[in-house]
Parts: structure tokens; sequence; C-alpha cells
């Protein structure tokens, strides 16, 4: 009998996103082939073990059922580090004086990641994609144009510059040209909306840098979950 074939990563979230989050967990633990046995290279330090101020700022940023994203518990050893990390974090995607729409943003975080080949950033930020955009179509036309590297499938006019200024930041920075923001500002972006876009990028690629350089991975992890309340910048916390 022939086997029936398995779904992608991302077609597994962007499926069980549709029902329920733990039915995004667990359909990503199934369906990825590339699980690591361990949650990162070098020693992480868990809610349990940490310290005090440690754990204090474990409780800020943990999600339902005390999830800490693996990405962020990686920062154990040095937690000033994890502080810095979620500032710039939730000023760039989740801030209430951003004018750009979150799920452009989240987008130019995923063409990012998906350039960097970070796989973990693409997988949860495209699983936060989905739910933003609250649209199966349009989401498996964003994935599909970012996984087959042709922007113009899903994207045109404004945001496809935005796009493409992201991907020369990304792939050769000391390349980039005062030229570049004019094209932002030709294609109706105004400087403020040039600066996010450039912020985004810088983050995802020092995200996507942390995740990379130390082996972090999705284990154990419910994908897409982000401090998103944007009305208040002191909140942290993942649902």
């Amino acid at each position: 009998m022939q086997s029936e074939k398995q779904p992608s990563f991302g077609e597994a979230v962007l499926f069980g996103s549709q029902f329920h989050s733990t039915t995004v967990i667990a359909l990503a633990i199934v369906c990825s082939s590339e699980h690591r046995l361990t949650m990162s290279w070098i020693k992480t330090v868990s809610a349990a073990e940490a310290d005090k101020r440690l754990k204090t700022l474990y409780d800020r940023i943990a999600g339902p059922d005390g999830q800490v994203d693996n990405i962020l518990e990686a920062h154990g050893l040095r937690p000033h580090t994890l502080e810095g990390h979620m500032a710039l974090y939730k000023s760039v995607l989740h801030h209430f004086r951003n004018t750009l729409e979150k799920s452009y943003l989240e987008t130019i975080g995923v063409w990012v990641s998906r350039l960097n080949g970070c796989d973990y950033c693409v997988e949860h930020h495209f699983s936060g994609l989905v739910r933003l955009l609250d649209d199966a179509e349009r989401s498996v036309q964003i994935r599909a144009a970012i996984d087959g590297a042709d922007l113009t499938g899903a994207f045109s006019g404004r945001d496809l510059a935005g796009l493409r200024y992201a991907e020369k930041l990304t792939r050769d920075p000391a390349a980039m040209q005062a030229d570049d923001v004019t094209a932002l500002r030709d294609a109706g972006f105004d400087d403020g909306q040039i600066l996010e876009i450039n912020q985004v990028v810088a983050y995802f690629c020092y995200a996507n840098r942390t995740v990379l350089g130390l082996g972090v991975s999705h284990i154990g992890e419910t994908l897409g979950l982000s401090p998103g309340d944007s009305d208040d910048p002191d909140n942290l916390g993942h649902a």
C-alpha cells in the first residue's frame, strides 16, 4: 500500500491554525522531520531552575501553560540579553506607534527569515501571520511566494517594494544606497514607515542569527505566540 504523503511543516501549521492552537503544535510535531533532540546547543535555564530575577522575567513573557519560547529561553544564562531582545522585538513588531499593518511587518519577518535559512523563525512567524490574516487562501498564496522566492506571485506595488528593500538589506547590506530609500518613498512609504521596515529587517537578522548560531529548535513549543498587545508596550506576555 502506498504511504500517504505527509504535509510540509508550513502546511501543517496553516491547516492546524484553522482549528485550535493545540492542533497546531500536534501537527507540527508529527509532520516536521527536522526536530533536533535538544532545544539548543548551549545550556538553557528552565523556569524551574531560574533564579528570582530570571523567573520574574520568564513570568512576564510566558504564554499559555507557562511556555517560554526556546529562542527566549536560550538567553537564560545572560538575562540582560533577554531583556534587550524583548525590548527590540516588542518595539518593532508590537507597538502602537507603528503605522504599518502588523501582518505586513510579520510578512517581512518571514521573508527575511527564509532568506537567512532560519526555519525556526519562518514557522513561528508564519503561524502568527496566519492568525493575523485570518484568510487561508491569502496565507497559502503568501507562503507559496516566499518559499518559491517569487514575490510577484503574491505582492505588487508598495508591498513588493518594501519586500525588495528587505531582500537587498538582508542579502547584501553593504550595497545599500540612498536610491533604495528613495524607491520606498516613491512607492508610497513615508520616512517613519521606512524606519519601521528597516528595523524589522534588522531585528529578524538578529533573531535568525541567534537561532542558527545556538541551534535553537521547535521542540516542545506551541508555534505563533507573540506579545501581541500593541496598546501596552510593557505587556510582554505571549498569547
